[in-house]
């Protein structure tokens, strides 16, 4: 009696693994229908691609955010000072005396402005990466650092007695 398996360190084929395992010959499995999902959104969308002059516009704007941050920041980190030349370019009559206000909302107006470029940065290098367009995120992020950085520098200037008069004496006129 001879033994039609395959022996030790002898190949088996497909067809003898099958029926060594107790599986049908392949010919006589059933066919397999595989289910396929409504292509998404997605894929059916063309993928808006950035070209190079976005990402010479979004590296241009978030360079000129960069200089503008250390400039506007180091005027914050000297908010009183800073003042008194707003005061007088605009009028005001009278000097900055809301120092300790002044110090403290212009070092969080600095952060503020830090915080609201790093942000923005690496939003944008996330989406130049994925090569996505891009250049609407400085101007969006620009926009946000202004208003909170607005505040920041509007609570000291409303507590001013000298700024708080020319606001009303400017109203009344």
């Amino acid at each position: 009696m001879t033994d039609n398996r395959p022996q030790y360190g002898e190949l088996a084929t497909p067809e003898e693994q099958r029926r060594a395992a107790g599986l049908p010959p392949l010919d006589q499995m059933p066919e397999v229908v595989v289910a396929t999902s409504a292509p998404s959104a997605e894929a059916t969308e063309p993928a808006r691609r950035a070209s190079p002059v976005d990402r010479f516009i979004t590296i241009a704007l978030l360079a000129y955010g960069l200089i503008n941050v250390v400039m506007t920041g180091l005027s914050y980190l000297d908010f009183p000072a800073t003042m008194n030349e707003v005061m007088k370019v605009v009028g005001v009559d009278g000097e900055f005396t809301n120092i300790a206000q002044g110090r403290l909302w212009g070092t969080i107006a600095a952060i503020v402005l830090v915080v609201g470029w790093s942000l923005t940065a690496a939003i944008s290098i996330r989406r130049l990466r994925s090569r996505r367009i891009s250049w609407w995120v400085p101007v969006v992020g620009a926009a946000l650092t202004l208003l909170l950085t607005s505040i920041c520098a509007a609570i000291p200037m409303m507590s001013d007695p000298a700024f708080l008069e020319y606001i009303t004496s400017t109203t009344g006129r």
